[in-house]
């Protein structure tokens, strides 16, 4: 994981970074701290009911986003970004004076308007933040950078709620150490802004629209465009119900139902916090530094399935008063509490940083601000409803842990939902599964496979699930094309629907079949996009290359694009292969897991000379003698 750190030492990255953790922090300070002397305190601040505070503090934050997202959007299309957050960083330190006064004097409104202002801030940083990030980083540091950035916030989150928790403990009768601490914080972040790099519009002639409902419409459209993006914005809209359910459930959580006091709010957050940090980089290594939303299935079902315990671990606990976190930890069932909080997070990382990597790299550069600007209004009405859902819940009388039941059954739900309407995701899951899980893949040479633009792949074909490995090892999506009895094979052939592949069969078989799949390979190459092809037309019997077909030949002569030869090895023998018999008959095999096998991709042949003897020359060498 050494490459996202090392974005840590990039004028490009850091700044930025800093700006964008001590503006996190500071927002978590003031909010919980808040949060904490309205819970413990209530009389000092307002007779405020404890149990349902954090959810309004959680609109009131949240509203700006639904109200101002579609014109932040159209700034950071706009505006230089670097510039834009300067300003955002000034306007925090006049909101934090106006915390300050709010705090010094015991007035809840002021400080209800400096939670709400703070959304204003976060919502007009928002966009300028995830358009700055494709802008200064590459593709294959996208994955990384946004695990760094996701890291950053939950371990702001976590310091700034430990801040909060602890000037809380200090503050019930003057809180001033808050006020100082959240105004020591902007100037710094302010400071930090001054370093980040110029950033330059990605739009500079746009003219703003400042009617919000309009412009809220056309980037919500903007984000539809793509069916993969806009499914990738629900997917994180619901993320942010999912969390915001969690996260302003602590207080009450710790305080009603484990009988902890301040400190322990504070040690349940900093669980979280480490579980989303850790989940969020250890997505780099996950994902091999490229995009793989394959990630996305399995965050969610780990999300759903620690959910789901914490309702049980928590069920008929007996609070005694108000412990401390020593006796807190003294009790063995408040540790698989914690265990579940931090999987939960942990998944929840899994989850999130694809999805977000997904969005930059597929979003158009001009108007990218904008859908991340849908993305962040949609957040806000799915953090509204979830606070509204929660505290209409919680009146009715449904207890904390049972909230957390009702959201874990929802999340199973609306998972199945968005993956039933984008397979993609699934098969992605299933590819990564497979590479992880099964096998232990090898990868040399993938470097040769363009970043971008058409070209033609060819490969040996051992196995049935050759296009899942070589899909595994790739950094770009690929179209496959396949023999027709193949593409319907049971088992896999959801597999292959959902990854596009091409079926062609024989002339002879079906002449048409054919011809619309050469057609279909020309069209997808004068896209831009890779297309694979098994030039032996068929899975090996013997584990020794079959003689490669014309087809390839005809391809790049209608089409003459690079030719990049690929090897799989170490399939053979596998369960998916034909080694002595047909496939899928020798259940034994399946124990073979962790068996190692391997991608070896050669350097691009050009078209002009890619016939099918030179091609079958060269993915035989590259197989050798490890089949």
């Amino acid at each position: 994981m050494s490459g996202q750190f090392r974005l840590m030492r990039e004028r490009r990255f850091a700044p930025f970074f800093w700006t964008q953790f001590l503006g996190a922090a500071n927002d978590n300070l003031l909010k919980f701290a808040f949060t904490l002397l309205v819970t413990y305190h209530a009389a000092e601040w307002g007779g405020a009911d404890p149990s349902t505070v954090g959810f309004l503090l959680g609109a009131l934050f949240i509203a700006p986003f639904l109200l101002l997202s579609a014109t932040a959007g159209q700034l950071a299309d706009k505006l230089d970004k670097a510039w834009l957050m300067r300003r955002v960083k000034e306007l925090e330190i006049a909101i934090m004076a106006i915390a300050t006064f709010g705090l010094l004097m015991h007035a809840p409104l002021p400080l209800y308007t400096a939670i709400l202002l703070l959304g204003v801030h976060s919502t007009i940083f928002g966009p300028a933040k995830y358009a700055y990030l494709p802008q200064h980083l590459r593709e294959e540091e996208l994955t990384g950078g946004n695990g760094m950035v996701e890291m950053g916030t939950f371990v702001a989150i976590l310091l700034g709620t430990v801040a909060g928790g602890l000037l809380a403990k200090v503050s019930s009768v003057t809180a001033w150490p808050i006020a100082a601490a959240c105004l020591a914080i902007a100037i710094s972040g302010r400071t930090a802004a001054q370093f980040i790099p110029r950033s330059p519009s990605d739009d500079p002639a746009l003219k703003i629209d400042w009617n919000p409902i309009a412009v809220t419409w056309r980037n919500l459209q903007l984000g539809a465009q793509q069916r993969a993006v806009f499914n990738s914005l629900l997917g994180i809209s619901w993320l942010w119900f999912f969390g915001t359910i969690v996260l302003t459930s602590f207080a009450p959580f710790a305080h009603q139902v484990l009988g902890g006091d301040e400190n322990v709010v504070t040690l349940l957050l900093m669980t979280f916090s480490l579980g989303i940090g850790l989940g969020s980089i250890a997505c780099e290594r996950l994902s091999g530094r490229k995009v793989e939303i394959g990630l996305v299935p399995f965050g969610s079902i780990g999300m759903t399935v620690f959910a789901l315990d914490l309702y049980f671990a928590s069920r008929g606990l007996r609070p005694n008063g108000e412990e401390t976190v020593s006796v807190f930890l003294a009790n063995a069932r408040h540790w698989r509490v914690m265990a579940d909080l931090f999987l939960l997070a942990l998944f929840g990382g899994f989850y999130s940083v694809p999805l977000y990597a997904l969005i930059q790299a597929r979003a158009q550069p001009a108007h990218r601000a904008r859908i991340i600007a849908a993305n962040n209004i949609l957040n806000a009405l799915f953090m509204i409803v979830a606070s509204l859902f929660a505290i209409a819940l919680l009146k009715s009388g449904f207890t904390i842990p049972q909230l957390f039941l009702v959201l874990a059954i929802l999340n199973a739900a609306v998972a199945a939902h968005i993956y039933m309407l984008v397979p993609e995701f699934l098969m992605r899951f299933l590819c990564w599964i497979l590479v992880h899980s099964i096998y232990r893949l090898e990868k040399s040479g993938i470097e040769n496979i363009p970043e971008k633009g058409p070209a033609m792949l060819v490969c040996n074909h051992v196995s049935f699930v050759d296009p899942l490995v070589i899909l595994a090892a790739s950094p770009r999506p690929i179209r496959f094309v396949m023999d027709h009895r193949i593409f319907s094979t049971p088992i896999v052939s959801f597999v292959f629907r959902t990854g596009k592949a091409i079926p062609i069969a024989p002339a002879k078989e079906d002449a048409k079949l054919l011809e619309a799949a050469y057609d279909e390979v020309s069209k997808t190459l004068r896209a831009g996009e890779l297309v694979a092809i098994f030039p032996e037309g068929r899975i090996t019997d013997t584990g020794e290359l079959y003689p490669f077909r014309s087809g390839i030949e005809r391809i790049v002569e209608r089409d003459p694009v690079p030719v990049i030869p690929i090897a799989v090895r170490g399939l053979w023998g596998s369960f998916f292969s034909r080694k002595g018999g047909p496939a899928f008959s020798k259940p034994g095999r399946l124990l073979g897991i962790f068996r190692k096998i391997a991608v070896v991709a050669g350097p691009a042949v050009a078209p002009a000379v890619a016939t099918r003897a030179a091609l079958q020359e060269i993915v035989g060498g590259l197989r050798g003698d490890w089949r």
